[in-house]
């Protein structure tokens, strides 16, 4: 955030009820992100020595700043050859050292810009004494795809074979490039053309194949494929895990269930992820005696479930308001001998918080994951602070919000804060105590507001009777370019008319024009 609303906080910020969408809080707290977690774990941190860090971070530094140099050679809209011509007539250009590193950075910051990313691949490619990675023509071909190029992706693809750069990686990009633009059939094709680039159709190439039909919806014909060649490549265990999750995908958890009983006449052994995508599927249907039933079969068969099964479906039977029986998943985890992660201590908080059992919640928090040597993330203290919130305890949610500033793992988020300027508005503290908030967050931990943020502000400032400050927010908002919801600028125009600030007025009308000319509004 700039300096420009830096420095109104000084005003006081009275709030109303907002909707917050990108933060579903059921009963007052939020409902956290576990339940979709797909497998993630928290990555370990390291100590490195500090002097070679800056130094890598200054060499980055100058790399990057070397990449600048060439953005600010090429104008919006270039075709790739006046990019082409625009950076070999620059002699800014010419002291550029090429290396993979910033052809690679290049490439990321024209992602969504083909013609320039082409152009300056070219480039880069003319320069003496540089040759690029395939992995660079990998990610060239990526965004060609991506952009629906798909001549263009062609013809890079056969100048990547006559240089023997083309790798199974490649291919992939290409199938999942084509499906992507709804065009299966090429996806197949390419496919089939394997051959040609030196490249097998095996199991691991045929799974590809499999998984991007899967993933674009296409089961159905993936199936069909998979018939055609399963008597000459034989599938393996992630073959049969890509249907079980794609018929998922696609809402037939039936065949999903079907798939693993094939997988078994196959002499594939189902493993535990192939059981949780369907127990997922059906937790999302509410139907937990199926979800019993297949945690019965797992354990039958000798698959123990894991974290992320037992994590799923607590959070799935609090979500249905099952609070005790989501209780006793955690009873049932211990007992088949399943360590708890940093996501399922969250889940358990969570529910322990809409059971209204806050002293064993914090006890969680406080004894259980310290003794079983397991830290929480901001997401663990973000719970804590809204449970207590939603209860009207503010000064255990501010003890928790302390506690988190001084962590050593983790640090408070905009989203920390948010049951607490509820909190505010609800029993009328307006003042000081809301000023304090939205001074720490801005100026303390110097947290970016996203559009949720600045929409909480704007209306809640307007309900108060503060459209002032709720257009100094709706400014600040517009010149970090980020895009008000219509019904935003909507409640905050009549705000402004009421009070006659006829030049706001005349802005925000402008603003809503353009932006609805362009259909460029977010959601509401």
């Amino acid at each position: 955030m700039n300096f420009y609303l830096r420095k109104h906080l000084s005003v006081s910020l009275p709030f109303g009820v907002c909707n917050i969408s990108n933060v579903a809080f059921r009963s007052g707290f939020s409902y956290f992100s576990t339940l979709s977690r797909d497998f993630c774990f928290e990555s370990p941190q390291f100590v490195r020595d500090r002097i070679p860090g800056e130094q890598q971070k200054c060499l980055n530094l100058g790399r990057d700043a070397d990449v600048n140099v060439v953005l600010a050679r090429i104008s919006p809209g270039n075709t790739e050859t006046e990019v082409l011509q625009s950076l070999l007539s620059d002699p800014a250009c010419d002291s550029i050292q090429i290396t993979d590193y910033f052809v690679d950075r290049v490439l990321y910051r024209f992602k969504d810009d083909w013609k320039a990313a082409l152009g300056a691949f070219r480039w880069a490619q003319s320069r003496p004494n540089y040759k690029p990675s395939p992995e660079l023509y990998d990610k060239l071909v990526d965004i060609l795809g991506k952009m629906k190029k798909m001549e263009r992706m062609r013809s890079l693809i056969d100048e990547m074979h006559a240089d023997h750069l083309i790798s199974l990686n490649t291919m992939a990009k290409v199938m999942r490039r084509f499906a992507g633009a709804q065009e299966w059939k090429e996806a197949v094709r390419t496919f089939d053309e394997l051959g040609k680039f030196g490249l097998e159709k095996n199991t691991e190439s045929m799974n590809l194949l499999l998984d991007t039909l899967c993933k674009e919806n296409r089961v159905q014909q993936a199936r069909e494929i998979f018939y055609e060649l399963k008597s000459h490549v034989p599938p393996n265990a992630n073959t049969f895990n890509i249907f079980i999750h794609g018929w998922c995908k696609v809402n037939r958890v039936e065949e999903a269930y079907w798939t693993i009983q094939e997988m078994k006449g196959n002499g594939c052994c189902p493993c535990v992820i192939s059981y949780s995508t369907i127990i997922k599927s059906y937790c999302q249907q509410f139907n937990f005696q199926k979800v019993y039933e297949l945690l019965h079969e797992m354990q039958g068969q000798g698959c123990v479930p894991n974290v992320v099964t037992f994590t799923t479906v607590m959070c799935f039977l609090t979500k249905s308001g099952a609070f005790e029986e989501a209780l006793k998943i955690a009873e049932r985890m211990k007992s088949v001998g399943c360590k708890p992660d940093t996501l399922f201590y969250n889940a358990l908080i969570h529910t322990l918080g809409m059971a209204h059992r806050l002293q064993e919640a914090t006890h969680v928090l406080k004894v259980e994951m310290p003794r079983n040597g397991v830290q929480p993330n901001t997401s663990t203290y973000n719970t804590i602070i809204a449970m207590f919130c939603h209860h009207l305890q503010e000064e255990r949610a501010l003890e928790f919000l302390r506690d988190l500033e001084s962590s050593p793992f983790c640090k408070p988020d905009v989203q920390s804060y948010f049951p607490l300027l509820k909190l505010c508005f609800r029993v009328g503290k307006t003042d000081d105590s809301l000023r304090k908030l939205v001074n720490d967050i801005v100026n303390k931990h110097h947290l970016s507001l996203d559009l949720s943020s600045y929409a909480l502000l704007i209306h809640g400032l307007c309900r108060a009777n503060k459209c002032e400050w709720a257009y100094i927010i709706f400014e600040d908002m517009i010149r970090q370019e980020i895009t008000p919801r219509y019904k935003t600028c909507s409640v905050l125009l009549q705000e402004v008319k009421q009070k006659n600030m006829y030049d706001a007025a005349d802005k925000i009308e402008l603003f809503m024009k353009k932006m609805k000319t362009a259909r460029t509004f977010p959601g509401n």
